[in-house]
């Protein structure tokens, strides 16, 4: 990657010198000043590794309504805000005790393996979820969105799926957890 950037980097530095070695020129006589400020801009310019661009384009700038309108409220529903907030710390305090209790009592019983895997699928797509929500705005792009739901769904399911598997034709989590603890 550095032998890629090495030739923009030293374009980049060029310009940023002969550019400034211009401005200073019309301003400034003294010898002393030019040899300077074309050392610093050569050291600052190879430490700038990226062109200004933007990774994404910009979402569509669409304004609805006047400037007077008042802001839209969204509709309120219990699955969301605090209920939402509180049902996702309830699952991650819940797999504390879960992780735990299988390694530190001793026993690996198949219902607790269950119930714990389905609380991690469960704690992950809500988890997921959320920073689906909060970096797909459904106001700018909404078939993203409904198609990284749609995403985020199908794969919750093949992980619930492959767990389940897992859990029924092979040793389960919490051994194979061991196992590898132990190997």
């Amino acid at each position: 990657m550095a032998s890629l950037m090495r030739p923009t980097l030293l374009r980049q530095t060029a310009l940023a010198a002969s550019t400034r070695r211009a401005a200073t020129a019309a301003f400034s006589r003294q010898p002393l000043i030019r040899p300077t400020i074309a050392k610093d801009v050569a050291r600052v310019a190879t430490f700038h590794a990226s062109s200004r661009k933007s990774l994404l384009p910009p979402g569509p700038q669409v304004i609805k309504g006047t400037v007077n309108d008042p802001a839209p409220i969204p509709a309120t529903s219990p699955t969301h805000g605090s209920y939402h907030w509180t049902f996702e710390r309830l699952v991650a305090a819940g797999l504390i005790p879960l992780t735990v209790a299988p390694f530190a009592g001793g026993s690996l019983n198949p219902g607790l393996d269950a119930i714990l895997c389905s609380l991690l699928v469960v704690h992950c797509h809500l988890g997921f979820q959320s920073v689906l929500i909060d970096y797909i705005p459904i106001s700018r792009f909404p078939k993203s969105r409904k198609a990284a739901m749609w995403l985020l769904n199908a794969a919750t399911v093949l992980v619930g799926v492959g767990l389940y598997e897992f859990e029924t034709n092979d040793v389960g989590l919490t051994e194979a957890v061991k196992r590898v603890w132990k190997a």
